[in-house]
C-alpha cells in the first residue's frame, strides 16, 4: 500500500541544525531525525512511507520568498512541500495567490508560533484567497507543548467556525483536530465534514479512545501524519495498526483520502 504522510518537517542544509536545536529546546521532545530533507527520507524509507508532506512555517513577513524557494528546492515526487504565509499581515492574501502561482499545492499556519487567534475576523482576506485558489491549508489546532500557559487561539470550536465562514475552504486541522483537546474536538469536529490530520493523538492516549475518535469520524476526511521528526514515522505506524481500524478506513487514511487531495 502506498502511504503519505501528510505532517512531516525538514529545513534546509543552511539551517537545519539551528533550527533544530531551538526547537528542541522549546518542545523538550528528542527528535527521531536530524531535521534535514536527507534525514526525513531515510526515516521514510524505514517506516516504508511513499511520499511525505513536509510543512514550512513563517514566523516573520520576511520569510516568505526564503520559504518559497525552499518548497522549490525540497519538491520531488516524494516530498511535497507546503509554504507559508503570516496570515494576519496585509500581505497575506498577495501571498497565497504567489504561491499558487508557484504551483506549491499548500500552505502552513501556526496560531501559536505566528500570533493569531485562528477564527479572527481580521483574516478573512486570508481566508477567502486560501478558498479562491484552492489551496490546501493545514492549521496547527489545539494546544502545543511549547505553550504551556495553554493559548485558547486554535481552539475546536474556532476550528469550526472557519469552516462555517468558508464552506468550500480546504483545511485541514492538525493533531485530530485539537491537540490535547480532543473532547472539544468529539464537541465540536467530529462528523462534521472537516479534514483531520491524525498526528500526536494516538501517542498521547490509550487505544481505546483513540480508536473511538477515528471511528467517530467520517473516513473520507481522516489524513495520517506523524508530525515526524517529533514522532517516530516508523513508530506512529506501528501504533495505528495495533487500533484494529477496519481495512477501509486505513486504506482511505494512509492512502485514497491524500491522494484525492494531492493528486498522484
Amino acid at each position: 500500500m502506498r502511504i503519505t504522510d501528510f505532517h512531516t518537517h525538514a529545513f534546509s542544509g543552511k539551517v537545519y541544525e539551528r533550527a533544530m536545536e531551538r526547537l528542541t529546546e522549546g518542545s523538550g521532545i528528542p527528535p527521531f531525525h536530524n531535521g534535514s530533507l536527507a534525514g526525513l527520507l531515510a526515516s521514510m524509507d524505514a517506516a516504508g512511507i511513499s511520499r511525505s508532506v513536509m510543512l514550512s512555517i513563517a514566523t516573520k513577513p520576511e520569510q516568505f520568498d526564503v520559504i518559497r524557494a525552499w518548497c522549490r528546492e525540497a519538491a520531488s515526487e516524494r516530498i511535497v512541500p507546503f509554504a507559508s504565509v503570516m496570515p494576519q499581515h496585509e500581505s497575506a492574501a498577495r501571498g497565497v495567490r504567489q504561491i499558487a502561482a508557484d504551483g506549491i499545492l499548500g500552505i502552513k499556519i501556526h496560531p501559536c508560533y505566528q500570533g493569531f487567534v485562528l477564527d479572527a475576523p481580521e483574516l478573512d482576506p486570508f481566508y477567502g484567497a486560501v478558498a479562491d485558489t484552492g489551496l490546501i491549508l493545514l492549521a496547527h489546532t489545539g494546544y502545543d507543548i511549547a505553550y504551556p500557559a495553554r493559548e485558547q487561539n486554535a481552539t475546536p470550536e474556532r476550528t469550526a467556525r472557519v469552516f462555517e465562514r468558508f464552506p468550500g475552504i480546504r483545511m485541514i486541522a492538525a493533531h485530530f483536530g485539537g491537540w490535547e483537546d480532543w473532547e472539544d474536538v468529539k464537541r465540536h469536529l467530529l462528523g462534521r465534514p472537516v479534514w483531520l490530520e491524525t498526528s500526536f493523538l494516538v501517542c498521547r492516549r490509550d487505544a481505546e479512545y483513540s480508536r473511538e475518535m477515528f471511528l467517530s469520524h467520517d473516513p473520507d476526511y481522516l489524513l495520517f501524519g506523524t508530525d515526524s521528526p517529533w514522532v517516530g514515522q516508523k513508530e506512529e505506524l506501528a501504533r495505528l495498526r495495533t487500533l484494529g481500524l477496519p481495512d477501509e478506513l486505513m486504506t482511505k487514511l494512509l492512502d485514497t483520502n491524500a491522494a484525492r487531495l494531492l493528486g498522484r
